[in-house]
């Protein structure tokens, strides 16, 4: 029998009532798991050949009102699509997140991500409706992006996947006018032509700059990339500062820092390393156009558009000063197919970026000699 000195039973009991009174006085903390997503997601069946079948939305689909697990999100400044408003989601499997690898690189992320873009009008005619034309996914599956197309049907009940391509007439109200279109919706092949690095395909938009900035959400305002960390859907290792691109429209910011947004949102997929125009010698993603060159000022141009031009002899891809000596605004002040810049995702002009790319271009005083 082992026996106890008293201060051996005094320590015990000391013990003891301090481990009753803490239990009785504070109660453990225990973090709530996230709730499950209620998306239909199985890796082996997807695409689905119908929108609805993944769950996306509650509700009337055309409301497009999120369950839970799909997150909306926003670009700082986003691409031009014929005045086309789009809606953006991101949903990934439970458990699994993205991690950031840099200012001006996409999110490395995880597989089963799906990121969700819906494009629509508002102000439709003739009844002024709201009409959701297609939704783009592009879904990360055996580590590769597959994109999935859906053409919505006239009663916006439901879309259908359709790799094909089509063009779509439609008539809306722009700021009060009456505009139209021959909407196109993309073939699989030109989705590749803007969505590929070296022949991979890849999305373009979700990179901490684009998205570093603060969203309305339905239970209130913050931070998109603080979200995406509290929704389970982003590593904390991103650093807390980043350089981040300004929006296009927004006239407080520098001509510079709002045309290399534009820039970046609108032309960098193509003008970059292993991008569709990567002959060209401009690199037009915001990380790059730091330095002028990458820009095209006072860089001569490697093809000879003036066959195009009847009322302007453009000498430079950016001549400072002159507008009309620049073959990049040329490029994108005309729809003729052969010039016009970007290749494709656009039939109009983009009016309201053409007037503040002439600004810009005349406020430059570099010399070219």
């Amino acid at each position: 029998m082992i026996k106890l000195k008293f201060p051996t039973i005094l320590l015990m009991a000391v013990l003891l009532f301090s481990c009753s009174s803490d239990s009785e006085e504070y109660d453990p903390i225990i973090e709530e798991p996230l709730p499950e997503s209620p998306v239909n997601f199985d890796p082996e069946s997807i695409p689905y050949p119908t929108l609805s079948e993944y769950n996306f939305f509650e509700g009337d689909m055309a409301n497009l009102n999120p369950v839970y697990g799909v997150l909306p999100y926003e670009l700082i400044t986003p691409l031009f699509t014929d005045y086309a408003h789009k809606k953006r989601f991101v949903w990934m499997p439970s458990e699994q997140k993205a991690s950031f690898i840099g200012d001006d690189k996409l999110f490395n992320f995880p597989e089963g991500t799906i990121i969700i873009k819906n494009f629509y009008y508002d102000n439709v005619l003739p009844e002024n409706v709201t009409k959701i034309l297609e939704t783009r996914l592009l879904i990360k599956k055996d580590n590769q992006w597959v994109f999935a197309e859906y053409i919505w049907n006239e009663d916006q009940t439901e879309a259908i996947l359709d790799m094909n391509g089509r063009n779509v007439p439609i008539e809306w109200l722009h700021n009060g006018q009456a505009k139209s279109v021959n909407y196109r919706i993309p073939s699989e092949s030109e989705c590749l032509m803007c969505h590929k690095t070296f022949g991979d395909a890849v999305p373009i938009g979700p990179k901490p700059q684009n998205i570093n900035s603060i969203f309305n959400y339905s239970d209130g305002s913050e931070n998109q990339m603080v979200k995406w960390e509290e929704m389970g859907y982003l590593d904390s290792n991103y650093p807390a500062s980043i350089s981040t691109t300004v929006d296009w429209e927004d006239s407080s910011e520098s001509l510079d820092l709002r045309m290399r947004s534009y820039f970046d949102s609108n032309c960098a997929h193509c003008h970059s390393e292993g991008g569709h125009c990567d002959y060209r010698p401009i690199r037009l993603s915001f990380s790059e156009t730091i330095a002028e060159e990458n820009l095209g000022i006072c860089v001569e141009p490697d093809e000879d558009i003036s066959f195009w031009i009847t009322d302007a002899d453009p000498t430079h891809i950016v001549y400072p000063g002159d507008a009309d000596k620049s073959v990049l605004f040329h490029r994108m002040n005309t729809t003729e197919d052969a010039i016009k810049m970007p290749l494709v995702g656009r039939k109009l002009i983009h009016d309201e970026a053409v007037l503040l790319v002439e600004e810009w271009i005349n406020s430059l005083d570099t010399n070219c000699n």
